[in-house]
């Protein structure tokens, strides 16, 4: 297994890749905060945030004014467990929790860039966007063929000052072009919708320090997410009807997004919604149709 992946849905997209035993390739926060101790701060989002002149302090520090955005200064879950906005000192005053944070609250397109670093130089890019749903959820994300050239521009200045000496993948999560998140790994829903090879030259960064990809047949992609409500327990469909989900024409990839073992509870879970799957695709209507295809069994 080349690359360390903790979800068994998304281990199809790397299985049977050639990989030399000593390459690791993290997939997980957690897995990067350990092998990455000198870059580990950028999982601290209030320092992330200061870093960018966002005005931003842990609960306990007024605001100077409202609206805000809060949420944990560090979340290695995921999933925007505990983010909320919060409208004024009165709503402030009664969400105080320790280990949260304010930061400025930002507008514009929420975009999740993953770039290829090489000692800190941006050599690759990739840009997804999504659309929201209530409650912290997305109801899909467009991964976009096109460049974002002022993101890119942006993003690349941060890191060259901030990850000097990191090579290696990293995402950023962006909101009207600001830094609101980032992470040593890059966002594994999608790496099918990369194009072929492209995981073949992850690996290749992480042995040789250097950047190979020919990304010229780079297209549009689209992965349609299916939220169930949290007041239930939910089984896995049956290995057919995925493999005919699958099957739909322009659908790349099928993932059963939960631990069918382990309690809905115990799962880290945005607050509008428990995620059950997600469909790649190379049109949206495609990922729709499968995505359809899906409720129609996993919430009769």
């Amino acid at each position: 297994m080349p690359v360390c992946e903790a979800d068994p849905w998304r281990m199809q997209y790397f299985d049977g890749i050639p990989c030399p035993d000593h390459v690791r390739v993290p997939t997980e926060d957690a897995d990067a905060w350990c092998w990455y101790p000198e870059h580990r701060w950028i999982y601290d989002k209030l320092a992330v945030a200061l870093s960018q002149g966002l005005d931003a302090a842990p609960h306990g520090v007024m605001p100077p004014s409202f609206p805000v955005f809060s949420k944990p200064i560090i979340n290695l879950r995921g999933m925007g467990a505990g983010s909320r906005p919060i409208a004024d000192a009165t709503e402030y005053a009664a969400a105080l929790t320790g280990g949260h944070f304010w930061s400025t609250l930002l507008t514009g397109d929420h975009v999740s860039t993953d770039v290829a670093l090489v000692n800190g130089e941006a050599r690759w890019w990739r840009h997804a966007t999504g659309e929201t749903a209530p409650g912290g959820t997305f109801d899909h994300w467009h991964i976009a063929a096109a460049h974002r050239p002022a993101l890119e521009e942006y993003c690349g200045d941060w890191a060259a000052r901030n990850l000097p000496g990191y090579t290696g993948m990293a995402n950023f999560e962006t909101i009207g072009g600001r830094i609101i998140e980032a992470h040593l790994r890059f966002a594994d829903q999608w790496p099918d919708l990369y194009g072929r090879g492209w995981v073949e030259a992850v690996i290749r960064l992480y042995e040789t320090e250097h950047w190979s990809f020919d990304d010229s047949a780079r297209a549009d992609g689209y992965s349609v997410v299916l939220f169930g409500p949290h007041d239930r327990e939910y089984r896995h469909p049956p290995s057919g009807l995925v493999e005919e989900v699958r099957a739909v024409p322009g659908v790349s990839s099928v993932q059963i997004t939960f631990h069918e073992d382990k309690a809905a509870a115990h799962h880290s879970m945005p607050p509008g919604g428990f995620r059950l799957a997600i469909v790649n695709a190379w049109s949206l209507e495609a990922g729709a149709a499968g995505r359809e295809r899906l409720r129609s069994l996993l919430l009769r």
